[in-house]
């Protein structure tokens, strides 16, 4: 478990330009660059509750199958 508040290593160049190929989009650079920006964004103020301590014991969400 983490437990630093910093944001986790993430590579969101490589994460945007995997869905580009995934979804067959094709971003210019500003796209590009505010998607990264909004990315980094969303990834820190997601942080604190990342960082949140959990029971290990906790259930976290249910397992449903059909």
């Amino acid at each position: 478990m983490k437990t630093d508040s910093t944001p986790r290593d993430v590579d969101w160049a490589a994460y945007v330009s995997q869905m580009e190929a995934v979804l067959a989009l094709e971003l210019d650079d500003a796209r590009r660059q505010e998607l990264l920006a909004q990315f980094t964004r969303i990834a820190q103020m997601a942080q604190p509750l990342m960082d949140l301590p959990l029971d290990p014991l906790l259930e976290i969400a249910g397992v449903y199958r059909a």
